[in-house]
């Protein structure tokens, strides 16, 4: 008698339609493979996807250091003069309305906004609106980041991700009322404020690509007019008289006028003298930055490329004189 052919091994052994249908047998077995390839390639599809993401990251990091520079460093939210923690927080600032104090902007999940989406921070940054809907006061000066691109601040999101956490509660704020109660500051946006007002991000077809690089970086990220504009008495900057100078500027310290008049602004400051300024903090006069204008330079505008601190100077060199002797005013 002859031994019986041998059956390959199977972990689905063959039922008996299938062996009485071998067609659909092959069908079936085509199927199976073909679902195994599809698994397969959308596996693939998402590895190839976080991959990609994972070599994104460190550009978008670098990049949001950068816009992090450029908004002067965000030196509000660390308190320097008493050895606070970096972007901690509890920092006084001083206004006619009271004082308030700076946030924790590190990302500890408790106290400060590691517990906050991308999508959150954007909405803060342009909207001035917290996670759960309150308003923000005005000295966070939202009012300029308003104008920010969404991929810049979605890049120095990035980048504030990478900052060390630190647990420290904010400070309450010391503020007179009514200019601190939260819808106080609701009204005074619906008089005073709209997302992406003055449409700064839009370049000015009459002017130099220099010209519209250095009024984003004015009048966005660096937020220049938030300490050097003259606010009326209800806190708001007065659009009649941009950069001309401040008494109330941040801490009570005076914000000079950085206009082009020859008597009380930057008139006389050529463009080199204003790059040589935010490079060193160091004036054609042989005076020093002193104060916030001092951390904001070391930390922030004294980091940037030449190219972009040119633009700056273009920008301002190019504006209206406005004529506004601060010093007399003080007296």
């Amino acid at each position: 008698m002859g031994c019986p052919c041998p059956v390959p091994y199977s972990p689905h052994p063959p039922t008996t339609s299938m062996i009485a249908h071998p067609a659909r047998a092959r069908r079936l077995y085509l199927l199976r493979r073909l679902y195994l390839l599809r698994r397969l390639f959308l596996l693939l599809c998402a590895l190839c996807l976080a991959a990609t993401a994972w070599a994104q990251q460190p550009d978008a990091v670098r990049r949001g250091e950068y816009i992090f520079r450029a908004a002067g460093g965000c030196g509000c939210h660390t308190d320097f003069e008493r050895g606070g923690a970096r972007l901690a927080g509890g920092r006084p600032l001083k206004t006619p309305f009271g004082t308030f104090h700076g946030t924790n902007i590190t990302p500890d999940v408790e106290t400060g906004i590691g517990a906050w989406s991308e999508a959150d921070f954007l909405r803060a940054m342009k909207e001035g609106l917290g996670p759960s809907g309150r308003h923000y006061f005005p000295v966070f000066p939202y009012t300029s980041f308003t104008r920010m691109r969404d991929a810049d601040l979605r890049s120095l999101w990035a980048y504030l991700r990478t900052v060390p956490p630190v647990k420290r509660a904010n400070t309450p704020h010391d503020v007179w009322p009514p200019f601190g109660w939260r819808w106080a500051a609701g009204l005074w946006k619906r008089i005073y404020f709209s997302p992406g007002s003055r449409g700064i991000r839009r370049p000015d077809a009459s002017a130099s690509a220099r010209r519209n690089r250095g009024a984003y970086l004015v009048g966005a990220m660096g937020h220049c007019g938030e300490c050097h504009t003259p606010r009326n008495l209800a806190g708001a900057l007065d659009g009649s008289r941009p950069l001309a100078g401040s008494l109330d500027g941040p801490e009570g310290q005076l914000a000079p006028n950085i206009t082009p008049d020859n008597e009380t602004g930057i008139g006389t400051w050529s463009e080199a003298d204003i790059v040589w300024y935010l490079q060193t903090g160091s004036d054609p006069d042989g005076d020093a930055a002193e104060g916030l204008m001092e951390e904001m330079i070391e930390h922030g505008f004294g980091k940037l490329r030449e190219a972009d601190l040119a633009a700056i100077a273009a920008y301002l060199k190019a504006q209206p004189p406005i004529f506004n002797r601060l010093e007399a005013a003080r007296e």
